[in-house]
């Protein structure tokens, strides 16, 4: 097997797990987490153990990306430690996970354009039905991902463009929601009587926060995973590997609590619990700075994270497209999935099915929250099968031990607590919303089977093919 040349540094590095896991969700999901969290301590209790998770498995994750440095990531490591029907299938499931992801933040941006466009039509003060909202939430979703398919159809090159400024919108974003940190006054009053109160929380009422909130807490802090296609191309990986990760995911926690500090010290922890149960979606970044900066700042703010969502949804329409290749060349999809437009070089069949997939989930779906949930469900049979496969891997790769390769110390505590973790929060999901969990056990069920029906069906081809070849006397 040959080894990729080592060129990523440790900064690069560093900065490749930051980029992968801050995403959209922090804009979003500390209404999800505090919904349920009996106090402000287990509110930010639940993030700080997201966070160590998420440290448990990208060093997981870099562990079997240093052992098995292959093309493909998930696909391969999959076949390699277990069966090709399970690498096929988990990894159809994936795919489902990230149009699941994608449109859930689509619907993202629909909350918040959403809260532009009705004022500026309507006049200020205007209270739409809660029917009306969704609906344009979810034809900003539609028309976003219809927009970028289009875009993704004309080339590489213009889809790669709109990515070069992603990371300048996030950090504008996040410069800007741990501004009220400084400038921020008290928090007003609770927004609603329907607020909570726990005087006296209960054992279940944690088991609860920390089942709800893990689900949304492992959106937000999800993307290490990613950690696992760089293992062989970091130099000096046995060193700046660990290094890497724990700067990276300590960066992320510690810019993670500061963003939801700033949103209980300005919106404050009760109003956040309040909007959790309203029927229009809450919009918290662009209210917290509406609050520090006057209404116009909502405005601003709310723009500035649709087009945020806008280049995520451009990201994930770019890169998901090339897993379907991926297995196509290795005979489990069929041909047409290796097709390239002649002119544009565009996947334009395996790009057409996962736009279409993800206009079905938001279609589905409706909102953000059943969207996160499915989402999270179909990634915890990943995670805890990928994480799994740690075990597998070192025994068959004893060789590689003295090679440099980066090995975990205090090995197997990381990945057991890291699948501990992802199976709470799968059974959490199971009694919580079993609808959601029992839909998540069909979509993995079917794929399986649709890969032993596509087996058979190669087979089949195969067979007449051979029948069919002239023989020579």
């Amino acid at each position: 097997m040959s080894q990729p040349r080592a060129t990523i540094r440790l900064f690069d590095f560093t900065m490749i797990v930051i980029s992968l896991v801050i995403g959209m969700g922090i804009f979003r999901t500390p209404v999800n987490v505090a919904r349920d969290a009996p106090s402000v301590g287990a509110f930010f209790l639940v993030w700080v153990a997201g966070g160590l998770v998420a440290l448990f498995g990208a060093l997981t994750y870099a562990e079997i990306g240093s052992r098995l440095p292959v093309t493909g990531g998930y696909y391969k490591v999959f076949s390699y430690a277990y069966h090709p029907s399970i690498a096929f299938a988990i990894n159809c499931v994936i795919l489902v996970s990230n149009a699941a992801s994608l449109a859930g933040v689509a619907l993202i941006g629909g909350e918040y354009i959403s809260a532009v466009l009705l004022p500026l039509f309507f006049g200020p003060g205007y209270v739409a039905p809660a029917g009306t909202v969704k609906g344009l939430q979810m034809g900003v979703a539609f028309g976003a991902i219809a927009l970028f398919y289009g875009i993704n159809l004309l080339g590489l090159k213009l889809s790669a463009r709109t990515q070069s400024a992603l990371m300048i919108i996030k950090i504008v974003l996040i410069l800007l929601l741990i501004t009220p940190l400084f400038l921020g006054g008290p928090p007003p009053g609770p927004a609603t009587a329907a607020v909570r109160q726990v005087l006296s929380p209960t054992m279940n009422d944690y088991l609860l926060a920390f089942g709800s909130g893990l689900v949304a807490v492992s959106f937000t802090y999800g993307g290490y995973q990613q950690t696992i296609n760089f293992g062989a191309e970091v130099r000096h990986p046995a060193r700046n590997l660990p290094r890497g990760i724990f700067i990276g995911i300590f960066t992320i926690i510690a810019l993670y609590l500061a963003i939801n500090y700033a949103y209980v010290h300005v919106i404050g922890f009760d109003n956040l619990k309040s909007m959790a149960r309203m029927e229009q979606s809450p919009n918290i970044a662009a209210i917290m700075a509406a609050r520090v900066f006057g209404p116009q700042a909502e405005r601003i703010l709310s723009g500035f994270l649709f087009l945020s969502v806008l280049a995520y949804v451009n990201a994930l329409l770019l890169s998901n497209p090339r897993v379907m290749y991926a297995m196509a060349e290795d005979g489990i999809l069929p041909a047409a999935f290796l097709r390239r437009h002649p002119r544009t070089g565009v996947l334009t069949v395996p790009l057409t099915i996962f736009a279409a997939l993800c206009m079905v989930i938001v279609f589905w779906a409706e909102e953000f929250d059943k969207t996160l949930s499915f989402s999270i469900f179909l990634d915890c049979f990943g995670m805890i099968l990928s994480a799994g496969s740690i075990f597998l891997l070192r025994p068959r790769t004893q060789h590689l031990n003295e090679t440099g390769i980066f090995k975990m110390k205090w090995y197997p505590l990381q990945p057991v607590l890291f699948i501990l973790a992802y199976t709470f929060v799968a059974i959490s999901l199971l009694v919580q919303q079993t609808d959601v969990a029992v839909k998540g056990l069909g979509v993995l069920c079917g794929f399986i089977l649709l890969y032993f029906l596509l087996l058979k069906k190669n087979r089949r081809t195969d067979d007449r093919r051979t029948e069919s070849a002239p023989t020579t006397a």
